[in-house]
């Protein structure tokens, strides 16, 4: 896998990772706070910074494995030419 590849991947895994982490500890904001102008569904304390920093792990972790499996050939995208 070349560099320019493992980032995409890694970039592709991350965002797929934040959007799974995301609704992660996620509270709604209390009934007067509706009152002062905020959605009903916005989260009390959103953590974006930590759900980040957990998501960078997580990616981090899902690339390497899959950096693993395609450098071992262990899966493919090749079919071989049954000429």
């Amino acid at each position: 896998m070349g560099l320019a590849t493992g980032a995409a991947v890694y970039v592709v895994v991350w965002w797929l990772v934040l959007f799974m982490v995301l609704p992660w500890g996620i509270r709604p904001i209390d009934a007067e706070d509706v009152a002062k102008g905020q959605a009903a569904s916005a989260p009390r304390q959103p953590r974006i910074v930590t759900k980040m920093a957990i998501t960078t792990v997580i990616a981090a972790v899902i690339w390497t494995i899959a950096y693993f499996v395609i450098e071992a050939d262990l899966f493919t995208f090749h079919e071989p030419l049954n000429l």
